[in-house]
Parts: C-alpha cells; sequence; structure tokens
C-alpha cells in the first residue's frame, strides 16, 4: 500500500500546531497587549487568501500597519504604513504567529507554497494550478529563499512590477519543486532553516 504522505502531514500539523499553540501562548498575549496598548484598532489583521483546491480562507496575523493606510499590495522596509511595534513583529515574523490557528484547522500547513490573495492565484495557469493542489504554509522553500522579500523590495524603483515580473514567478517555479519532491525529511529542513534563519 503506497504511503499518504498527505494523511500524515496533515496529522504533523494538527498536532505541531496545537503545541505550539500552548507553549507560545504567553508570548501571543504579550503581543496582543503591546498592539492593543501601542496604537488603536484592531489586534489582528485578518485577509482572504487562497487556499487548497482553490477554497478562499481567512488568514489572521497580528497588525503591523496602520489603520486605512490604502497602501499597495506589496510591503517594503521602512513604510512609513507600518507602526514601529509592526516593524519588530515583521522583521521577526511574529505577525505570522496567529497563522498556527489556520493550521490547526485545517486552512494551512505548517511547510507549503505561501498562501496568495485571490488576484495573484487566478493567474496561475496549467501545470502551476498545481500549487492549489495542497494546503498553502507557514513557510516553505520560496518563502526562506526570500526571508528578505521587503528589503529586497525597497531597493527597486517599481516594487510591484518587480514583484509581478521576478519574484512572483521565481516563487512559483520554487514551490513546483517542492511539491514534485515533497517529504518528511524536505518539511522538517524547512521548518529548521525557518527557526535557524537560514538559508539553502
Amino acid at each position: 500500500m503506497k504511503f499518504d504522505y498527505s494523511l500524515f502531514k496533515r496529522i504533523f500539523d494538527l498536532i505541531s500546531s496545537m503545541i505550539a499553540l500552548l507553549i507560545l501562548l504567553p508570548l501571543l498575549i504579550l503581543i496582543s497587549l503591546s498592539i492593543k496598548a501601542s496604537n488603536s484598532g484592531s489586534i489582528f489583521f485578518v485577509q482572504s487568501r487562497v487556499g487548497r483546491h482553490a477554497k478562499i480562507f481567512r488568514m489572521i496575523k497580528f497588525r503591523t500597519m496602520k489603520i486605512n493606510h490604502g497602501g499597495s499590495s506589496v510591503s517594503i522596509l521602512c513604510e512609513s504604513r507600518i507602526t514601529p511595534l509592526g516593524a519588530i513583529l515583521r522583521k521577526y515574523k511574529l505577525d505570522e504567529l496567529p497563522e498556527l490557528w489556520n493550521i490547526l484547522i485545517g486552512d494551512m500547513s505548517i511547510v507549503g507554497p505561501r498562501p496568495d490573495v485571490p488576484g495573484y492565484a487566478d493567474q496561475l495557469k496549467g501545470k502551476d494550478r498545481i500549487l492549489l493542489s495542497v494546503r498553502p504554509g507557514l513557510t516553505g522553500p520560496a518563502s526562506i529563499k526570500y526571508s528578505n522579500e521587503e528589503e529586497l523590495l525597497a531597493l527597486q524603483p517599481d516594487p510591484q512590477k518587480y514583484n509581478d515580473e521576478i519574484l512572483y514567478p521565481d516563487k512559483v517555479r520554487i514551490n513546483l519543486e517542492y511539491i514534485r519532491n515533497m517529504s518528511f525529511w524536505i518539511d522538517i529542513k524547512m521548518i529548521l532553516f525557518t527557526l535557524l534563519g537560514k538559508k539553502e
């Protein structure tokens, strides 16, 4: 009988996210109180993203931007719309921690392609649609390669164009390769690289 890694992956995600939420609960509470104390508005930023089988889900993050900033869909380093506390949270990826809840309830996986907003996911054609066959991830090979994405975009004269023409196609290529070779040991490596701040 062929080993069903997708089922094992889901069990691993369920157990890991539950343990992580329990361990990190004091930190999550501290960050929530800090956001509330430092500026007005909600603690969380909730946005529609495209998940497995193109199903739309609500991804939750800690809010790092000012209310009603009206900015671009891509974020660059040192933008005025990012709060001082938000800049710290984004630097250490702490704003992503609430996504552990999305993992727990089955919207996401610990490792996988980052979930796109509908506009970008709609651009996927042909074999690239395979990206929608798996749960999107909290981290993954493309996320690790472009862990300095905001700094990289800040150097470009047109960040949106650079993202659409250079970064996004390369992320698609990297994520397709991940899906073709997906395994438990690759996922463990991605998790370790993320925790240690390493790149492949």
